[in-house]
């Protein structure tokens, strides 16, 4: 994390220069205001980044001597196949249609769309969270 808060601690200071020349010489709020956000937004990831990396320390990507297996963790849950994101996709183009056509179907299709959004967050909620798959 310590070179990725260096790589954009510069960019920061760069969007910070930019910001500055632009503004004093072009006069123009809108360009100005697009530079100074992003001098904060640069500045907000390379504050993070540092603040990770004294709270964890160096990653085994930092460290030249690391091994591949380093970095490997646990292997994470994959879940099954899952009929939540057809039925999502079926309720969106019938709300973007219902847009179209009238009010009902896009009534139709938000409840369906809702139910398949509510399928996919709670697919797996009553999981043990100690089992392995």
């Amino acid at each position: 994390m310590k070179t990725e808060s260096l790589l954009f601690g510069v960019v920061t200071l760069f969007f910070a220069g930019i910001a500055g020349l632009y503004g004093a010489w072009s006069e123009e709020p809108a360009g100005t205001a697009l530079l100074v956000i992003a001098f904060l937004m640069g500045g907000v990831v390379s504050f993070f980044n540092a603040v990770q990396y004294r709270r964890k320390g160096r990653r085994p990507q930092d460290r030249l001597e690391a091994e591949v297996a380093d970095a490997a963790g646990p292997l994470e849950f994959f879940p099954d196949e899952s009929p939540w994101p057809i039925v999502t996709a079926l309720g969106l183009a019938v709300a973007a249609t219902g847009v179209v056509y009238g009010l009902w179907l896009f009534l139709i299709g938000l409840a369906v769309l809702s139910r398949g959004v509510l399928g996919l967050v709670f697919q797996y909620a009553r999981r043990d969270a100690g089992q392995q798959q």
